[in-house]
Order: structure tokens, then C-alpha cells, then sequence
């Protein structure tokens, strides 16, 4: 089993409940960790056995650019997106960390971590 990390992904979303938040926008972290088990890979150098990092950050900035009001939501749309890049994928994780809330107090980010198996 490999697990292949795709992380820091920088993105500028507007999700939010606030009305605001979906005028303003905001910044965004994504961090996805991919199970991959493919007998095929071992001792392959083939891109084709293995996951490409350039599909993982396309389906992150896909998936930012619709704008939801949770980030509950969004980090589950991007995992869904994840395990339908390949039959190989046993599992995603994503957390979506949003920077800067909106919150009545001194709040650096607030996180998401949501993990499917198939």
C-alpha cells in the first residue's frame, strides 16, 4: 500500500455562511493523503500504475471554485472527487483548512478532516 500526500494547496474560495464571505472571499488550505494499493507499481516506474499530483491539485482547485456554505461540504465533494480518479485508491483523506474566519474572537484557521474508503 502507498500513501502519497498532495499538500499545502493554496487556494482563494468563496465559501462561507455569511454573505460576506461569499462576496470577499478567502484563503485556503488543502492537504489530501491517497491510499493507493496497485500491485502493477512495484518495482514500475509508470505513471500510469501510480496517482498524478497534477489530477489531485486539479480536482482540489475544481471543487474550491463552487462556492458552498460549508467547508464540511466542500471537503467531502473533493474526497468523492479523489476516489474517482482511480479503482486503485482505497481510500482519500482531505482537510480543508479555512484561514482567517469570520469568528467574533483571535482565530488563526479552522479545520476539516474528512476520510472515505471504498
Amino acid at each position: 500500500m502507498y500513501k502519497i500526500y498532495v499538500e499545502n494547496i493554496r487556494c482563494y474560495s468563496y465559501h462561507g455562511c455569511l454573505e460576506e464571505e461569499t462576496v470577499i472571499g478567502g484563503n485556503y488550505v488543502v492537504d489530501v493523503v491517497i491510499d493507493l494499493e496497485n500491485p502493477k507499481l512495484s518495482g514500475n516506474d509508470d505513471l500510469n500504475e501510480t496517482i498524478d499530483y497534477c489530477d489531485v491539485t486539479n480536482v482540489v482547485k475544481e471543487v474550491m471554485k463552487t462556492p458552498k456554505k460549508l467547508i464540511e461540504t466542500v471537503s467531502e465533494a473533493i474526497c468523492d472527487k479523489i476516489l474517482d480518479l482511480s479503482g486503485n485508491i482505497q481510500r482519500a483523506e482531505v482537510s480543508l483548512t479555512k484561514i482567517k474566519p469570520p469568528i467574533d474572537g483571535d482565530v488563526e484557521k479552522v479545520k476539516v478532516v474528512i476520510a472515505k474508503e471504498r
